[in-house]
Protein backbone atom coordinates (compact mmCIF):
# COMPACT_ATOMS: atom_id res chain seq x y z
CA UNK A 1 0.00 0.00 0.00
CA UNK A 2 1.31 3.51 -1.34
CA UNK A 3 1.90 6.46 1.44
CA UNK A 4 -0.79 8.16 -0.38
CA UNK A 5 -3.31 5.66 -0.03
CA UNK A 6 -1.99 5.18 3.89
CA UNK A 7 -2.85 8.85 4.08
CA UNK A 8 -6.20 8.66 2.27
CA UNK A 9 -7.60 5.79 4.22
CA UNK A 10 -6.47 7.05 7.62
CA UNK A 11 -8.75 10.36 6.94
CA UNK A 12 -11.26 8.46 5.69
CA UNK A 13 -11.21 6.48 9.13
CA UNK A 14 -10.89 10.16 10.94
CA UNK A 15 -13.59 11.03 9.16
CA UNK A 16 -16.08 8.29 9.53
CA UNK A 17 -14.93 8.41 13.27
CA UNK A 18 -15.90 12.07 13.54
CA UNK A 19 -19.27 11.58 11.69
CA UNK A 20 -19.90 8.60 14.10
CA UNK A 21 -20.07 10.87 17.11
CA UNK A 22 -21.50 13.93 14.97
CA UNK A 23 -24.56 11.46 14.07
CA UNK A 24 -25.06 10.17 10.72
CA UNK A 25 -28.27 9.22 8.83
CA UNK A 26 -26.25 6.11 7.55
CA UNK A 27 -28.37 3.36 6.27
CA UNK A 28 -26.66 0.51 7.66
CA UNK A 29 -28.24 -2.48 5.55
CA UNK A 30 -25.71 -0.75 2.78
CA UNK A 31 -22.62 -0.10 1.87
CA UNK A 32 -18.87 -0.91 3.95
CA UNK A 33 -19.45 -2.75 7.10
CA UNK A 34 -16.18 -1.86 8.07
CA UNK A 35 -17.14 1.64 7.84
CA UNK A 36 -20.65 0.55 9.44
CA UNK A 37 -19.13 -1.26 12.81
CA UNK A 38 -16.70 2.24 12.85
CA UNK A 39 -19.81 4.45 12.62
CA UNK A 40 -21.86 2.39 15.68
CA UNK A 41 -19.70 1.49 17.37
CA UNK A 42 -17.59 4.54 18.32
CA UNK A 43 -20.13 6.28 20.00
CA UNK A 44 -21.36 3.09 21.38
CA UNK A 45 -18.03 2.26 22.98
CA UNK A 46 -17.89 6.05 24.22
CA UNK A 47 -21.09 5.51 25.29
CA UNK A 48 -20.01 2.32 27.56
CA UNK A 49 -17.39 4.32 28.77
CA UNK A 50 -19.64 6.70 30.56
CA UNK A 51 -21.50 4.04 32.40
CA UNK A 52 -17.98 2.71 33.15
CA UNK A 53 -16.67 6.07 35.03
CA UNK A 54 -19.74 5.93 36.99
CA UNK A 55 -18.73 2.89 38.74
CA UNK A 56 -15.16 3.81 39.21
CA UNK A 57 -15.76 7.65 40.23
CA UNK A 58 -18.16 6.10 43.21
CA UNK A 59 -15.39 3.52 44.43
CA UNK A 60 -12.58 5.52 44.33
CA UNK A 61 -14.54 8.41 46.32
CA UNK A 62 -16.35 6.09 48.36
CA UNK A 63 -12.71 4.31 49.51
CA UNK A 64 -11.95 7.34 50.92
CA UNK A 65 -14.29 7.30 53.83
CA UNK A 66 -13.08 3.30 54.90
CA UNK A 67 -12.85 -0.28 53.14
CA UNK A 68 -15.97 -1.27 55.09
CA UNK A 69 -17.73 1.75 52.90
CA UNK A 70 -16.12 -0.14 50.12
CA UNK A 71 -17.06 -3.35 50.82
CA UNK A 72 -20.69 -2.12 51.08
CA UNK A 73 -20.75 -0.47 47.91
CA UNK A 74 -19.28 -3.71 46.41
CA UNK A 75 -22.22 -5.74 48.06
CA UNK A 76 -24.69 -3.34 47.05
CA UNK A 77 -23.59 -3.44 43.28
CA UNK A 78 -23.72 -6.91 43.31
CA UNK A 79 -27.10 -6.79 44.46
CA UNK A 80 -27.86 -4.26 41.66
CA UNK A 81 -26.53 -6.64 39.26
CA UNK A 82 -30.16 -8.48 39.03
CA UNK A 83 -31.21 -4.73 38.34
CA UNK A 84 -28.72 -4.72 35.52
CA UNK A 85 -30.00 -8.07 34.27
CA UNK A 86 -33.54 -7.08 33.78
CA UNK A 87 -32.87 -3.92 32.17
CA UNK A 88 -30.19 -5.61 29.72
CA UNK A 89 -32.48 -8.21 29.27
CA UNK A 90 -35.36 -5.64 28.13
CA UNK A 91 -32.97 -3.91 26.09
CA UNK A 92 -32.08 -7.15 24.25
CA UNK A 93 -35.71 -7.47 23.19
CA UNK A 94 -35.77 -4.04 22.04
CA UNK A 95 -32.80 -3.70 20.01
CA UNK A 96 -33.93 -6.99 18.17
CA UNK A 97 -37.32 -5.78 17.63
CA UNK A 98 -36.77 -1.92 16.85
CA UNK A 99 -33.47 -3.08 14.75
CA UNK A 100 -35.78 -5.05 12.93
CA UNK A 101 -38.12 -2.62 12.05
CA UNK A 102 -35.71 -0.65 10.75
CA UNK A 103 -33.91 -3.06 8.71
CA UNK A 104 -37.59 -3.86 7.33
CA UNK A 105 -38.24 0.18 6.68
CA UNK A 106 -41.23 -0.07 9.29
CA UNK A 107 -40.17 3.00 11.42
CA UNK A 108 -43.92 3.32 12.83
CA UNK A 109 -43.83 0.01 13.88
CA UNK A 110 -40.50 0.48 15.68
CA UNK A 111 -41.90 3.42 17.49
CA UNK A 112 -44.88 1.51 19.05
CA UNK A 113 -42.33 -1.03 20.59
CA UNK A 114 -40.35 1.46 21.81
CA UNK A 115 -43.07 2.87 24.26
CA UNK A 116 -44.09 -0.87 25.07
CA UNK A 117 -40.11 -1.52 26.21
CA UNK A 118 -40.67 1.70 28.68
CA UNK A 119 -43.66 0.36 29.78
CA UNK A 120 -42.29 -3.09 30.68
CA UNK A 121 -38.94 -1.17 32.17
CA UNK A 122 -41.57 1.00 34.62
CA UNK A 123 -43.09 -2.16 35.55
CA UNK A 124 -40.23 -4.01 36.24
CA UNK A 125 -38.86 -1.25 38.19
CA UNK A 126 -41.55 -1.24 41.01
CA UNK A 127 -41.15 -5.07 41.86
CA UNK A 128 -37.73 -4.40 42.72
CA UNK A 129 -38.18 -0.55 44.31
CA UNK A 130 -40.43 -2.13 47.01
CA UNK A 131 -38.42 -4.52 48.81
CA UNK A 132 -35.30 -2.25 48.63
CA UNK A 133 -36.71 0.25 49.85
CA UNK A 134 -38.32 -1.98 52.71
CA UNK A 135 -35.50 -4.39 53.44
CA UNK A 136 -32.29 -2.89 52.93
CA UNK A 137 -30.30 -3.25 55.94
CA UNK A 138 -32.12 -7.30 55.60
CA UNK A 139 -30.77 -7.42 52.18
CA UNK A 140 -26.95 -6.53 53.34
CA UNK A 141 -27.12 -8.95 56.32
CA UNK A 142 -28.00 -11.99 54.01
CA UNK A 143 -24.89 -10.52 51.62
CA UNK A 144 -22.22 -10.77 54.59
CA UNK A 145 -22.07 -8.04 55.51
CA UNK A 146 -20.51 -6.93 59.16
CA UNK A 147 -23.20 -5.33 61.60
CA UNK A 148 -21.05 -2.05 61.22
CA UNK A 149 -21.24 -2.06 57.45
CA UNK A 150 -24.96 -2.23 58.11
CA UNK A 151 -25.24 0.72 60.00
CA UNK A 152 -22.89 3.06 58.52
CA UNK A 153 -24.06 2.07 55.21
CA UNK A 154 -27.49 1.03 54.23
CA UNK A 155 -28.76 4.46 53.51
CA UNK A 156 -26.47 3.56 49.87
CA UNK A 157 -28.43 0.14 49.28
CA UNK A 158 -32.25 1.50 49.84
CA UNK A 159 -31.40 4.49 47.83
CA UNK A 160 -29.80 2.61 44.92
CA UNK A 161 -32.63 -0.14 44.93
CA UNK A 162 -35.29 2.22 45.63
CA UNK A 163 -33.96 4.59 42.83
CA UNK A 164 -33.77 1.84 40.19
CA UNK A 165 -35.93 3.31 37.83
CA UNK A 166 -33.79 5.84 35.96
CA UNK A 167 -31.26 2.58 35.53
CA UNK A 168 -34.02 0.70 34.09
CA UNK A 169 -35.07 3.89 31.56
CA UNK A 170 -31.77 4.71 30.68
CA UNK A 171 -30.38 1.49 29.27
CA UNK A 172 -34.02 0.83 27.23
CA UNK A 173 -34.88 4.01 25.89
CA UNK A 174 -30.68 4.24 24.93
CA UNK A 175 -31.41 0.78 23.04
CA UNK A 176 -34.27 2.06 21.22
CA UNK A 177 -31.65 5.00 19.98
CA UNK A 178 -28.66 2.16 19.53
CA UNK A 179 -30.60 -0.19 17.50
CA UNK A 180 -32.06 2.44 14.94
CA UNK A 181 -28.96 3.40 14.50
CA UNK A 182 -28.67 6.86 16.09
CA UNK A 183 -25.59 5.60 18.70
CA UNK A 184 -24.54 9.11 19.03
CA UNK A 185 -27.47 10.19 21.04
CA UNK A 186 -27.30 7.80 23.24
CA UNK A 187 -23.58 8.75 23.81
CA UNK A 188 -24.32 12.43 24.60
CA UNK A 189 -27.11 11.23 27.44
CA UNK A 190 -24.28 9.44 29.40
CA UNK A 191 -22.16 12.31 28.96
CA UNK A 192 -25.00 14.60 30.76
CA UNK A 193 -25.21 11.90 33.70
CA UNK A 194 -21.52 11.51 33.91
CA UNK A 195 -21.13 15.12 34.23
CA UNK A 196 -23.94 15.64 37.01
CA UNK A 197 -22.37 12.71 38.63
CA UNK A 198 -18.57 14.09 38.78
CA UNK A 199 -19.52 17.39 39.51
CA UNK A 200 -22.37 15.76 43.00
CA UNK A 201 -20.04 12.87 43.81
CA UNK A 202 -17.41 14.60 46.14
CA UNK A 203 -19.84 18.07 46.95
CA UNK A 204 -22.17 15.31 48.93
CA UNK A 205 -19.93 12.82 50.15
CA UNK A 206 -17.14 15.23 51.69
CA UNK A 207 -19.66 18.31 52.43
CA UNK A 208 -17.66 20.29 50.18
CA UNK A 209 -19.05 24.30 50.52
CA UNK A 210 -22.52 24.71 51.26
CA UNK A 211 -23.78 20.65 50.74
CA UNK A 212 -23.80 18.72 53.24
CA UNK A 213 -22.11 15.88 54.34
CA UNK A 214 -23.83 12.47 53.83
CA UNK A 215 -20.78 10.23 52.98
CA UNK A 216 -21.57 6.96 51.30
CA UNK A 217 -25.66 8.37 50.99
CA UNK A 218 -24.13 10.86 48.89
CA UNK A 219 -22.99 8.88 46.19
CA UNK A 220 -26.26 6.92 45.86
CA UNK A 221 -27.64 10.45 45.67
CA UNK A 222 -25.64 12.10 42.84
CA UNK A 223 -25.56 8.88 40.65
CA UNK A 224 -29.31 8.66 40.93
CA UNK A 225 -29.73 12.95 40.09
CA UNK A 226 -27.40 12.19 37.50
CA UNK A 227 -29.29 9.46 35.97
CA UNK A 228 -32.72 10.91 36.39
CA UNK A 229 -31.85 14.21 34.58
CA UNK A 230 -30.14 11.47 31.42
CA UNK A 231 -33.95 10.22 31.45
CA UNK A 232 -35.54 13.09 31.43
CA UNK A 233 -33.50 14.21 28.17
CA UNK A 234 -34.37 10.90 27.02
CA UNK A 235 -37.97 11.18 26.95
CA UNK A 236 -37.80 14.78 25.75
CA UNK A 237 -36.17 13.64 23.34
CA UNK A 238 -38.60 10.85 22.22
CA UNK A 239 -41.59 12.79 22.23
CA UNK A 240 -40.56 16.16 21.03
CA UNK A 241 -37.73 15.86 18.56
CA UNK A 242 -37.30 14.76 14.99
CA UNK A 243 -34.76 11.21 15.63
CA UNK A 244 -35.24 8.67 13.96
CA UNK A 245 -37.29 6.85 16.34
CA UNK A 246 -40.50 9.60 16.84
CA UNK A 247 -43.07 8.83 19.95
CA UNK A 248 -46.50 10.45 19.28
CA UNK A 249 -49.32 10.02 20.63
CA UNK A 250 -50.35 7.72 18.64
CA UNK A 251 -48.03 5.51 19.47
CA UNK A 252 -49.02 5.79 23.28
CA UNK A 253 -52.12 3.01 23.21
CA UNK A 254 -51.04 0.16 25.26
CA UNK A 255 -51.36 -2.83 22.48
CA UNK A 256 -51.22 -6.27 24.65
CA UNK A 257 -49.95 -8.17 22.09
CA UNK A 258 -46.95 -5.89 21.65
CA UNK A 259 -46.34 -5.99 25.24
CA UNK A 260 -46.54 -9.93 25.75
CA UNK A 261 -44.18 -10.13 22.13
CA UNK A 262 -41.98 -7.82 24.30
CA UNK A 263 -42.17 -9.68 27.28
CA UNK A 264 -41.46 -13.21 25.77
CA UNK A 265 -38.68 -11.93 23.98
CA UNK A 266 -36.94 -10.48 26.64
CA UNK A 267 -37.57 -12.89 29.07
CA UNK A 268 -34.44 -15.22 27.24
CA UNK A 269 -32.54 -11.16 27.73
CA UNK A 270 -33.38 -11.47 31.38
CA UNK A 271 -32.93 -15.02 31.81
CA UNK A 272 -29.37 -15.11 30.86
CA UNK A 273 -28.52 -11.49 32.18
CA UNK A 274 -29.81 -13.00 35.78
CA UNK A 275 -27.95 -16.48 35.39
CA UNK A 276 -24.62 -14.44 34.22
CA UNK A 277 -25.10 -11.35 37.32
CA UNK A 278 -26.21 -13.68 40.02
CA UNK A 279 -23.61 -15.72 39.27
CA UNK A 280 -21.14 -12.49 40.31
CA UNK A 281 -23.30 -12.32 43.44
CA UNK A 282 -23.12 -15.81 44.68
CA UNK A 283 -19.01 -15.49 43.74
CA UNK A 284 -19.40 -12.05 45.93
CA UNK A 285 -20.58 -13.74 48.56
CA UNK A 286 -18.08 -16.77 48.81
CA UNK A 287 -15.42 -14.28 48.67
CA UNK A 288 -17.04 -12.32 51.54
CA UNK A 289 -15.89 -15.56 53.65
CA UNK A 290 -12.30 -14.18 53.42
CA UNK A 291 -13.18 -10.59 54.95
CA UNK A 292 -13.59 -7.20 54.36
CA UNK A 293 -10.02 -6.47 52.82
CA UNK A 294 -10.59 -9.21 50.21
CA UNK A 295 -13.78 -7.85 49.13
CA UNK A 296 -12.70 -3.83 48.56
CA UNK A 297 -9.77 -5.25 46.78
CA UNK A 298 -11.97 -7.45 44.34
CA UNK A 299 -14.24 -4.52 44.29
CA UNK A 300 -12.05 -2.77 43.09
CA UNK A 301 -10.55 -5.11 40.36
CA UNK A 302 -13.93 -5.47 39.43
CA UNK A 303 -14.85 -1.81 38.84
CA UNK A 304 -11.43 -1.78 36.56
CA UNK A 305 -12.12 -4.78 34.91
CA UNK A 306 -16.03 -3.16 33.80
CA UNK A 307 -14.18 0.16 32.97
CA UNK A 308 -12.91 -1.98 30.29
CA UNK A 309 -15.46 -4.34 29.17
CA UNK A 310 -18.19 -1.79 28.93
CA UNK A 311 -16.30 -0.36 26.04
CA UNK A 312 -16.31 -3.69 24.35
CA UNK A 313 -19.87 -3.77 25.05
CA UNK A 314 -20.00 -1.17 23.24
CA UNK A 315 -18.93 -3.13 19.60
CA UNK A 316 -20.84 -5.93 20.60
CA UNK A 317 -23.93 -3.96 20.79
CA UNK A 318 -23.21 -2.37 17.16
CA UNK A 319 -22.81 -6.15 16.28
CA UNK A 320 -26.41 -7.01 17.67
CA UNK A 321 -27.30 -4.12 15.60
CA UNK A 322 -26.08 -4.75 12.76
CA UNK A 323 -27.29 -8.58 12.50
CA UNK A 324 -30.78 -7.42 13.47
CA UNK A 325 -31.37 -4.68 10.63
CA UNK A 326 -29.69 -6.88 8.10
CA UNK A 327 -31.84 -9.57 8.92
CA UNK A 328 -34.65 -7.57 8.57
CA UNK A 329 -33.20 -6.42 5.54
CA UNK A 330 -33.05 -9.92 4.12
CA UNK A 331 -29.20 -9.96 4.34
CA UNK A 332 -28.20 -12.64 6.35
CA UNK A 333 -24.72 -13.05 5.09
CA UNK A 334 -23.40 -9.40 5.73
CA UNK A 335 -25.00 -9.93 9.40
CA UNK A 336 -22.86 -13.18 9.60
CA UNK A 337 -19.60 -10.94 8.43
CA UNK A 338 -20.22 -8.01 10.71
CA UNK A 339 -20.11 -10.06 13.13
CA UNK A 340 -16.84 -11.57 12.68
CA UNK A 341 -15.22 -8.50 11.51
CA UNK A 342 -16.52 -7.08 15.06
CA UNK A 343 -15.59 -10.17 17.10
CA UNK A 344 -11.60 -10.38 16.08
CA UNK A 345 -11.34 -6.46 16.88
CA UNK A 346 -12.84 -7.17 20.16
CA UNK A 347 -10.45 -9.59 20.84
CA UNK A 348 -7.38 -6.70 20.07
CA UNK A 349 -9.04 -4.38 21.98
CA UNK A 350 -9.20 -6.73 25.03
CA UNK A 351 -6.22 -8.71 24.61
CA UNK A 352 -4.22 -5.18 24.62
CA UNK A 353 -5.76 -4.52 28.33
CA UNK A 354 -5.15 -7.94 29.45
CA UNK A 355 -1.30 -7.39 29.01
CA UNK A 356 -1.30 -4.25 30.82
CA UNK A 357 -3.45 -5.99 33.60
CA UNK A 358 -1.35 -8.89 33.76
CA UNK A 359 1.91 -7.00 34.18
CA UNK A 360 1.13 -4.00 35.83
CA UNK A 361 -2.37 -5.13 38.54
CA UNK A 362 -0.87 -3.03 41.28
CA UNK A 363 -0.60 0.58 39.84
CA UNK A 364 -4.23 0.20 38.34
CA UNK A 365 -5.31 -0.93 41.67
CA UNK A 366 -3.49 1.63 43.41
CA UNK A 367 -5.34 4.55 41.35
CA UNK A 368 -8.44 3.81 43.09
CA UNK A 369 -7.28 2.86 46.54
CA UNK A 370 -4.18 3.78 48.71
CA UNK A 371 -4.76 1.21 51.21
CA UNK A 372 -1.81 -1.45 50.90
CA UNK A 373 -4.00 -4.35 52.02
CA UNK A 374 -6.29 -3.76 49.38
CA UNK A 375 -4.01 -3.09 46.52
CA UNK A 376 -2.48 -6.58 47.43
CA UNK A 377 -5.89 -8.43 47.33
CA UNK A 378 -7.04 -6.29 44.49
CA UNK A 379 -3.85 -6.83 42.37
CA UNK A 380 -4.55 -10.57 42.62
CA UNK A 381 -8.11 -10.30 41.16
CA UNK A 382 -6.99 -8.51 38.28
CA UNK A 383 -4.15 -10.10 37.25
CA UNK A 384 -5.97 -13.69 37.19
CA UNK A 385 -9.36 -12.59 35.82
CA UNK A 386 -7.68 -10.45 32.99
CA UNK A 387 -6.11 -14.13 31.56
CA UNK A 388 -9.73 -14.63 30.45
CA UNK A 389 -10.13 -11.37 28.24
CA UNK A 390 -9.22 -12.47 24.92
CA UNK A 391 -11.49 -15.63 25.10
CA UNK A 392 -14.66 -13.23 26.72
CA UNK A 393 -13.76 -10.40 23.84
CA UNK A 394 -15.10 -12.87 20.98
CA UNK A 395 -17.43 -14.55 23.51
CA UNK A 396 -19.00 -11.97 24.69
CA UNK A 397 -20.03 -10.35 20.67
CA UNK A 398 -21.07 -14.44 19.51
CA UNK A 399 -23.92 -13.87 22.57
CA UNK A 400 -24.91 -10.33 21.79
CA UNK A 401 -25.03 -11.50 17.86
CA UNK A 402 -27.90 -14.04 19.29
CA UNK A 403 -29.75 -12.11 21.03
CA UNK A 404 -29.60 -9.16 17.89
CA UNK A 405 -30.98 -11.86 16.27
CA UNK A 406 -33.76 -12.27 18.28
CA UNK A 407 -32.69 -15.64 19.28
CA UNK A 408 -32.49 -14.84 23.07
CA UNK A 409 -32.37 -18.73 23.89
CA UNK A 410 -29.02 -20.19 22.97
CA UNK A 411 -27.27 -17.27 25.18
CA UNK A 412 -29.24 -18.19 27.83
CA UNK A 413 -28.78 -21.83 27.66
CA UNK A 414 -24.81 -20.85 27.04
CA UNK A 415 -24.72 -18.88 30.18
CA UNK A 416 -27.15 -21.78 32.17
CA UNK A 417 -24.19 -24.13 31.62
CA UNK A 418 -21.25 -21.64 31.69
CA UNK A 419 -22.43 -19.86 34.94
CA UNK A 420 -23.99 -22.18 37.11
CA UNK A 421 -23.23 -25.34 36.27
CA UNK A 422 -19.62 -24.85 35.70
CA UNK A 423 -18.04 -21.53 37.17
CA UNK A 424 -20.72 -21.37 40.87
CA UNK A 425 -19.52 -24.81 41.97
CA UNK A 426 -15.89 -24.31 40.25
CA UNK A 427 -15.36 -21.80 42.86
CA UNK A 428 -16.76 -22.90 45.32
CA UNK A 429 -14.59 -25.80 45.43
CA UNK A 430 -11.54 -24.50 44.66
CA UNK A 431 -11.64 -21.34 47.10
CA UNK A 432 -13.19 -23.37 50.05
CA UNK A 433 -11.40 -27.10 49.91
CA UNK A 434 -8.20 -26.24 48.42
CA UNK A 435 -5.31 -23.59 49.04
CA UNK A 436 -6.27 -21.59 46.40
CA UNK A 437 -8.64 -19.61 48.55
CA UNK A 438 -9.64 -16.64 46.93
CA UNK A 439 -7.70 -17.26 43.73
CA UNK A 440 -9.80 -19.96 43.36
CA UNK A 441 -13.06 -17.77 42.60
CA UNK A 442 -10.92 -15.82 40.06
CA UNK A 443 -9.44 -18.91 37.95
CA UNK A 444 -13.31 -20.67 38.13
CA UNK A 445 -14.24 -16.63 36.26
CA UNK A 446 -11.73 -17.87 33.58
CA UNK A 447 -12.70 -21.52 33.15
CA UNK A 448 -16.71 -19.89 32.55
CA UNK A 449 -15.76 -17.43 30.22
CA UNK A 450 -13.24 -19.83 28.07
CA UNK A 451 -16.16 -22.33 27.43
CA UNK A 452 -18.86 -19.71 26.99
CA UNK A 453 -16.70 -18.51 24.06
CA UNK A 454 -16.00 -21.98 22.48
CA UNK A 455 -19.59 -23.17 22.81
CA UNK A 456 -20.70 -19.84 21.43
CA UNK A 457 -18.59 -20.11 18.46
CA UNK A 458 -19.72 -23.32 17.43
CA UNK A 459 -23.41 -22.67 17.67
CA UNK A 460 -22.74 -19.27 15.73
CA UNK A 461 -21.55 -21.61 12.80
CA UNK A 462 -23.92 -23.53 12.45
CA UNK A 463 -26.18 -20.50 11.31
CA UNK A 464 -29.72 -21.15 12.76
CA UNK A 465 -29.96 -17.38 14.28
CA UNK A 466 -30.17 -16.36 10.58
CA UNK A 467 -33.89 -18.15 10.68
CA UNK A 468 -35.19 -16.40 13.53
CA UNK A 469 -38.18 -14.24 13.45
CA UNK A 470 -39.31 -11.45 15.46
Amino acid sequence: MSYNSTISRIKSVGKDIFNSIKGTNQDFTEGSIRRAIILLSVPMVLEMVMESIFAVVDIYLVLKISPEAGAVVGITESIMTLVYAIGIGLSVATTAIVARRFGEKKPEKASVSAIHAIYAGIAASFLISIPGFLYSKEILALMGASHQMIKDGYQYTLIMMSGNVVIMLLFIINAIFRSSGDAAISMRILLIANLINLVLDPLLIFGIGPFPELGIMGAAIATNIGRGVAVIYQLYLLFFKEQRVVVRLRHLAFKLNEFLRLIKLSLGGIGQSIIATSSWIILFRILAEFGSIVLAGYTVAIRIIIFILLPSWGLSNAAATLVGQNLGANKPERAEKSVWIAAYANMLFLGGFSILFIIFPRFFVGILSDDINVINTGAIALRIISFGFIAYGMGMVMIQSFNGAGDTTTPTKINFFAFWLLEIPLAYLLAMHTDFNDKGVYYAIIASETFMTIWGIILFRKGKWKLMKV
